[in-house]
């Protein structure tokens, strides 16, 4: 796809022009906690002083505005040569449920991808340090072609210990890799113990970074939406230790 068969491409290049770091959050399969892990990040962002963003690209699925405790239908955002993303916790952010709400929005493939694009052409972004972007989850193509609307993204890649999340997500790499993407690096989710070794292996296999690891917290779903109560939490804790590993990769 070209400027000339979408010149929306060229409007997502300006509108992006002025954010420094573009890290998408990807996982290879749902519920590895992947829409938690970019929510919280973007949090963390802001309480270190940093300009930051968070982009909710899961179209059919959203929900970070869950995770932040937002209620859509009472924001609604400033539109001026395009859309403003509200200021939430400090946090630019943009969410197609400024617009559907919590109505299902029964898209197929290309369809996602056209709103994604929309999506991206209708944002305008401040001067940001970072944008953190909820990705689709899976090896679907909007999930992997989303990565080519962006100039040198650099995206995380969450997992379990599980041995099937484990195996997943080898065949994510292994595709971002022979895209030439450069890989920020892993972080482990919902750890009990000491950090797997399957994923220390996966790690070297791929020459891919351990960001860090994130304990198994049965209390994170219990308080999402809370902000407070969140970040009382362990897996919030964890994560204030990822970002540190995060910042300093970025440098």
């Amino acid at each position: 796809m070209t400027y000339t068969d979408d010149p929306r491409l060229l409007v997502i290049e300006d509108r992006l022009k002025s954010v420094r770091s573009i890290v998408p959050v990807m996982s290879s399969k749902g519920g590895v906690g992947k829409t938690l892990v970019a929510s919280l990040l973007a949090l963390i962002s802001v309480e270190n002083g940093l300009r930051t963003g968070l982009l909710d690209l899961d179209i059919t699925d959203p929900s970070t505005h869950i995770v932040l405790g937002i209620d859509p239908s009472k924001i609604q955002p400033v539109e001026e040569k395009g859309v403003i993303p509200p200021k939430i916790h400090g946090i630019e952010f943009m969410t197609i449920t400024y617009y559907s709400q919590e109505n299902p929005i029964p898209l197929r493939g290309f369809e996602v991808d056209n709103v994604i694009r929309e999506l991206l052409a209708i944002t305008r972004w401040g001067e940001l340090n970072i944008l953190f972007i909820d990705t689709p989850p899976g090896l679907s193509d909007e999930s992997l072609d989303v990565l080519t609307y962006f100039r040198n993204p650099k995206p995380i890649v969450v997992t379990t210990p599980s041995p099937l999340s484990i195996r997943s997500v080898e065949k994510l790499l292994t595709v971002l890799i022979e895209q030439g993407i450069d890989i920020l690096g892993i972080i482990e989710n919902m750890v009990l113990a000491e950090t797997s070794s399957n994923i220390y292996s996966l790690c070297r296999k791929f020459d891919v970074r351990y960001i860090g690891k994130i304990s198994y917290d049965p209390s994170i779903d219990s308080v999402l939406g809370d902000i407070a109560s969140i970040k009382n939490t362990l897996f919030y804790k964890d994560l204030k230790e990822v970002f540190k590993q995060i910042e300093k990769a970025l440098i």
